[in-house]
């Protein structure tokens, strides 16, 4: 699976890891969480995600 980038902190989604703290379990695809999901370092929304691999 992809992982994402948080272009606004550097933070990396990564798919096997999720956001446990965030409510997404791992193995969740980044396109598969909530719509209203925000990075756990900074609060950006999940537009302001790139795909890093």
């Amino acid at each position: 699976m992809k992982k994402y980038e948080c272009t606004v902190c550097g933070y990396i989604y990564d798919p096997e890891i999720g956001d446990p703290d965030g409510g997404v379990e791992p193995g969740t695809a980044f396109e598969d969480i909530p719509d209203d999901w925000i990075c756990p370092e900074c609060g950006a929304g999940k537009d302001a995600f790139e795909v890093v691999s």
